[in-house]
């Protein structure tokens, strides 16, 4: 199995960022928990991540909380 990103912008769609792929979930979570603030500052607004082509969860907001 392969884990990735999709990244998209505030309207849904697909976007530009890392072509990164890992081995399971957990790598996958934790690449993101650092490079979650370089996603946003590059223009990504919410990820969903990927296991194959299927959805495992999102897509999740880059916004701050309010």
């Amino acid at each position: 199995m392969e884990y990735r990103w999709r990244y998209q912008d505030e309207q849904g769609r697909d976007v530009d960022g890392p072509k990164v792929a890992f081995p399971d979930q957990t790598a996958a979570e934790d690449w993101f928990g650092a490079a979650w603030g370089e996603l946003r500052e590059a223009g990504v607004a919410q990820v969903t991540l990927l296991r194959n082509e299927s959805e495992v969860y999102g897509p999740m907001s880059l916004a701050p909380a309010e």
